[in-house]
Order: structure tokens, then sequence, then C-alpha cells
């Protein structure tokens, strides 16, 4: 398993309060991202500007999030992965530290750094919360974990440097993973 340093490209910026915290966002991608590279984020059942980044004209994956004042954006090469996604979420959160992260994943407790890595994996099969999270099954792994989705993939995660503050986790699918298509 590569590490994530070595295959993602992450980038963020604080978004100023009443800024549009998607043209961050979009500005991150295209610095990391070659010039010609065209972005948009259709829903899947709206079509609305809030789904799953595309990256057109360049052979790139992209993944966006925002979490604490910050917008959080991760790039891939196509020969490396076949999807990408990545989650943020501030370290500390009053309103979220109160109500606790019982249930939040099923029975039991879960942590914010789980939290992370199950919707960086949800993110990347393109899904979201479609799929009903407490099912992505997380297992440790030499240099990161693993995250199966059901009905879908087991996609490689690990746990990156962010923004202070905030704990940021990405996954992907292997472009070797036996569900990864050979052409995206």
């Amino acid at each position: 398993m590569a590490p994530a340093a070595s295959i993602v490209d992450i980038a963020w910026a604080a978004v100023p309060p009443g800024s549009p915290r998607r043209d961050h966002a979009w500005r991150l991608l295209a610095e990391l991202l070659p010039a010609g590279a065209d972005l948009e984020n259709p829903c899947p059942r709206c079509g609305g500007p809030h789904g799953p980044v595309v990256v057109a004209r360049a052979p790139f994956v992209a993944s966006v999030t925002y979490a604490g004042g910050y917008a959080i954006a991760a790039v891939a090469a196509t020969r490396d992965a076949a999807a990408l996604g990545i989650d943020a979420e501030p370290e500390l959160d009053a309103r979220r530290d109160a109500a606790g992260m019982t249930g939040v994943l099923g029975d039991g407790d879960a942590t914010v750094r789980d939290w992370v890595r199950v919707e960086a994996t949800l993110k990347a099969d393109g899904r979201g919360l479609r799929v009903e999270p407490a099912t992505v099954d997380v297992v440790p792994a030499a240099d990161g974990w693993t995250a199966a989705v059901p009905d879908g993939d087991v996609y490689t995660g690990w746990d990156v440097p962010g923004p202070p503050g905030i704990l940021v986790s990405v996954a992907v699918l292997s472009r070797e993973s036996p569900g990864a298509s050979p052409t995206a």
C-alpha cells in the first residue's frame, strides 16, 4: 500500500466568513490540477452543483471537503486512483462533543476520526450518505486503513495532515482494485 503522500496531493485554504466556500475549493483544485482541466459537480439525484467533483480534460480524480472554516481539496492521477474521497472535521466541536458520537456509526461509541474515515470512503464510493455509514467496515492496515463498502469496493485510506485542529482522511480506490474501471 503506497502512502497517501505519494499518490494524493492535498491543499487547504481558510474561507473568510460570508465567502462562498465552493469558490475557494475550486481555486485549490485549479492550483492542484494541470492547466485546461475542467471541473463540475452535478448532483446524481437533482443535477444541482453539489455532487461529487468530476474532472474533465485531465487524467485526475478529485474531492473536496469543508471543516472549521477551511476548504480542503485533494487530487490523484487516474494512473494511481480510480476514485478518491476526502473528508475533514474539527477535532473539537462544542455542539458535536456535547451530543456525543454514540450510535453515529452503529452500536457503541465512535470517534470523530472514525467518522472522517467513513465519510471519505463514502465520497470515494460516489454514493455518499445514500449508503448507511454504519455498514462501512474500516480496518487498520500497516500504513493506513482499509474500508469495505457494502455492494461496493474496498478502499485504501490514510489519515493525513491538515489545517490546525482539523482531522483529515483520504480514501482511494486503487487502479489495481478488482472493481476499478480500466479506462477512467
